[in-house]
This record gives structure tokens, C-alpha cells and sequence, in this order.
């Protein structure tokens, strides 16, 4: 059975717009981070003057958790915001892309791989765009297994300033 259509295969290259994140880089959102990842770094810290940085500064991975729903958001997210196929469990894979057509329930994270390029400063706005990089079936032990991978660039600042890059492997099953 070939659960990779052509509809599915059309989307390998697909590329979202640039979507800003909810907020800049804040103060409070920095220190849950930085106390929910135990980086004990000073160059995080509130009250980090000068130095390389000219002041605080987000670690690496801040970039990948700054998209969270805003707080005038009156949609419930487990309501499945009008989506007939909702079941508690979404298969949109990042909302800035178009759905990945295929028939299976189950979503797994397969893995990540980053690479790095800056820190985004207190007050700077954090950006992201997408890609299907591509769409593959294989078979599994408990039966067919599809593997989505995207990738994603974070940028800072209206410049966009690159942060990082982030391949994402889904496994739906």
C-alpha cells in the first residue's frame, strides 16, 4: 500500500513565509528557559552588562520554543479548531505549512539535528520559516511508516539575522 501520493510528493519543497513568533525574546520567558534547561551561563542572566553580548541573550535553542500561543487566543487547541479530522491528536505538522496528506494517526518524533549560529538578544523579535524537505514510506515491525522531513530557519531581528537550523524527521504511523 502507498500511503506517499503524488499530493504528498508535491509538497517536498514547499516553503512557508517567514511567521514571526508571538512575542520578542522577554525577560521572563528567558529565565523559565534558562531555569527549565538548567544553563547555568551568565551570559543569560538578567543581569548580564556588556561583555560579548552587551547584555543578556538567549541560549542556542531558545529560537525552536519561542512559538507558543498567544494569550488572547480564544481558540481552545484541543477543540481541533474546526478540523473534521480532529481526534485529540494533530497531524499538522508546523501550522505555517500546508497539511502532509497522509492517512495515519500516529505522529513520533524521530529526531533533530541543529546547527547553530546565534544567540537572540532581550527585545528581539524571533522568526521562523519551513521547508518539506522530503516524504518517504518504509515498513515498519507493526506495519507502515511514513517519515516527513523538515526543515526549519530561525532568524532574529527584521534582518534575519540566521540562528539557527533545525532538521526535524516525523515519523506518522
Amino acid at each position: 500500500m502507498d500511503l506517499v501520493n503524488d499530493a504528498a510528493r508535491a509538497l517536498i519543497g514547499v516553503r512557508s513565509d517567514w511567521v514571526q513568533a508571538t512575542h520578542p525574546v522577554e525577560p521572563s520567558e528567558l529565565r523559565r528557559f534558562v531555569h527549565a534547561t538548567m544553563d547555568t551561563h551568565p551570559r543569560s542572566r538578567p543581569d548580564a552588562e556588556g561583555g560579548r553580548y552587551g547584555g543578556p541573550v538567549a541560549p542556542l535553542a531558545f529560537a525552536v520554543h519561542a512559538y507558543r500561543r498567544p494569550a488572547s487566543d480564544p481558540v481552545d487547541p484541543l477543540e481541533g479548531r474546526g478540523d473534521p479530522e480532529f481526534d485529540g491528536e494533530t497531524r499538522v505538522l508546523r501550522p505555517h505549512l500546508p497539511r502532509m496528506p497522509i492517512p495515519l494517526s500516529g505522529v513520533l518524533n524521530g529526531g533533530y539535528e541543529y546547527e547553530f549560529f546565534g544567540h537572540a538578544g532581550v527585545g528581539e523579535q524571533i522568526w521562523c520559516r519551513s521547508t518539506y524537505r522530503d516524504v518517504r514510506q518504509r515498513q515498519g515491525r507493526s506495519g507502515p511508516l511514513v517519515i516527513v522531513t523538515i526543515d526549519d530557519e530561525y532568524a532574529a531581528g527584521e534582518e534575519r539575522r540566521p540562528l539557527l537550523r533545525s532538521t526535524t524527521n516525523l515519523i506518522i504511523r
